[in-house]
């Protein structure tokens, strides 16, 4: 178990780059792909040996580790090499400076439990059974049983994720399979297997050499997106306060503007961006601020929007909707089979289809918008930033070109940029040493090439192999790879393949239903 200062806390990921104070790894291995024994131990690096590694250690890992336990996998069989403190470390925070903390609800479905492989019972039947009222109690499950028809789609609150991930987390004994530090590299072993070279993390820091069998890649997003414009404005002012990303800490924004009035001008049209405005109009309304908040969009969406009467996406006021982040046939229907029958352009055209930013639509939030724009406070626009320069007073002046190319300027006391994440396998140093050195392949989206079962089967060495799941794997044959029920997903599909060359069990019904029966009574597996 973590100490208990660390469960739930919203904070960064532990420090990046400590591990260039270990001994040095010799350069004739750091340009060679596959390594020997000999060599390794030439080297004076210590070694462990130990049958699977998981490399990331955020929720890929974690769901990775709870389906090997059900597996019948044991905990000294399996490693976790991450600088997390915690597996939902990485997520609460993004989810936290993005203005969705512990008591709002995220985009996921209430079966979607990255503690529970079964999905049931579901986060809304756990808040139904918490409850101590009728309305309580029937509230969650009315929901679910009338959602996206009569109600909004059920989703659980955040905090609610991290505290049932930490429950099973102790179930399985998850914590003693976890190692600290900082994973650099991994290379195939000439005798079948991979080493993953290593930095412990602590007073004393040591490099370390993982020998395994298997290993999986769960690194998550490698970065914040940073824009150009950005960059650019940064560099000439060196002021981070009044141009900031939705993934950094910017509380200070919505401080300043409760105080007095203001303009605040949120680019993006994602969940981000959607929960960003809210925030700024909740101040407005329980905290009588006078903000005024200007949206900017590159694709102003004036309605249902898609290529054909079979694949469109709610939308209008500027805004694209969508439940969730995929499509729900792609988490297992129709868009799942043809994405995993398709050829490279056929597949990348149905990424096309399929990608954009899109939103929630929640009655409540629309009725708050609405009232918003009635009063002029909120007012959606769109338009591509030029350039962002910084006025006499402090302000930023952006200076824009709207649709039909006609150049328009806005100035703001604010620019919040809600544009996402970064997926370039460029911007991790792990997963750029495995395209470069080790020839890891490329997608059509430019992300690894994994197969149907999340293998990287160009890297295969001798009985050994190496899996991909999460962001890295965006524009394989699996588009919600990335979400709560995808990692899960993917945890299966390549536990079953484990299980088919001996490591861990098949998890028939007879084991699934006899091990959701340990869950339930929080007994380990």
């Amino acid at each position: 178990m973590p100490p208990a200062e660390h469960r739930g806390v919203l904070a960064p990921p532990g420090p990046p780059g400590f591990d260039e104070q270990a001994a040095e790894i010799p350069d004739h291995l750091l340009r060679s792909p596959v390594w020997t024994d000999e060599a390794v131990a030439a080297s004076g690096i210590p070694v462990v040996d130990v049958p699977f590694v998981t490399v990331g250690g955020g929720m890929g890992s974690f769901v990775m580790v709870d389906v090997l336990r059900i597996a019948g996998v044991r905990p000294e069989q399996v490693k976790v090499l991450t600088n997390l403190r915690h597996p939902w470390e990485n997520y609460a925070y993004l989810t936290g400076v993005s203005q969705l903390p512990p008591n709002y609800r995220i985009r996921s479905d209430a079966s979607s439990m990255p503690d529970n492989l079964w999905g049931f019972p579901s986060y809304a039947a756990r808040r139904a059974f918490r409850s101590r009222s009728v309305t309580g109690f029937l509230a969650p499950l009315w929901n679910v049983l009338t959602e996206n028809l009569l109600t909004d789609y059920w989703t659980p609150l955040a905090g609610e994720v991290f505290e049932g991930m930490r429950r099973e987390a102790d179930r399985i004994g998850y914590w003693d399979s976890v190692a600290h530090g900082q994973a650099r590299m991994v290379r195939r072993r000439a005798a079948g297997g991979y080493f993953t070279v290593f930095t412990t993390q602590g007073a004393r820091r040591q490099r370390v050499i993982y020998r395994s069998a298997h290993v999986q890649l769960a690194v998550g997003y490698p970065s914040i997106r940073f824009l150009p414009d950005m960059q650019e404005f940064r560099a000439r002012h060196g002021n981070a306060q009044r141009f900031v990303n939705a993934y950094e800490p910017h509380e200070h924004v919505y401080e300043d503007l409760k105080s007095r009035p203001g303009t605040v001008v949120v680019r993006g049209g994602g969940i981000a961006a959607s929960a960003i405005i809210h925030r700024l109009l909740n101040d407005r309304e329980q905290h009588g601020a006078q903000t005024r908040i200007v949206h900017l969009l590159r694709n102003y969406v004036s309605g249902p929007h898609g290529p054909s009467r079979f694949m469109r996406r709610r939308g209008g006021k500027g805004w694209a909707h969508q439940g969730f982040n995929w499509p729900k046939a792609s988490w297992g229907g129709q868009l799942k089979m043809r994405l995993e029958r398709a050829g490279d352009d056929e597949r990348r055209e149905l990424w096309k289809v399929m990608k954009g930013s899109t939103t929630p639509y929640r009655k409540g939030w629309q009725k708050q918008l609405e009232r918003a724009r009635r009063n002029g406070s909120y007012t959606a626009v769109q338009g591509t930033i030029a350039r962002v320069d910084r006025t006499d007073s402090g302000s930023v002046q952006l200076h824009c070109t709207d649709a039909g190319g006609a150049a328009q300027a806005i100035t703001a006391d604010y620019l919040v940029d809600a544009t996402g994440l970064i997926g370039d396998l460029r911007s991790h140093r792990l997963l750029h040493d495995l395209v470069e050195v080790s020839g890891a392949p490329r997608n059509v989206l430019g992300r690894l090439d994994v197969s149907t079962g999340f293998e990287i089967t160009a890297l295969r060495s001798g009985p050994g192999r190496i899996f991909a799941a999460g962001a890295a794997t965006e524009g394989a044959y699996y588009a919600p790879a990335d979400s709560l029920l995808g990692l899960q997903y993917a945890a299966l599909r390549i536990a079953d393949q484990l299980a088919d060359d001996g490591f861990g069990k098949k998890i028939t019904s007879a084991r699934s239903v006899a091990q959701w029966c340990r869950f339930m009574r929080g007994v380990a597996p």
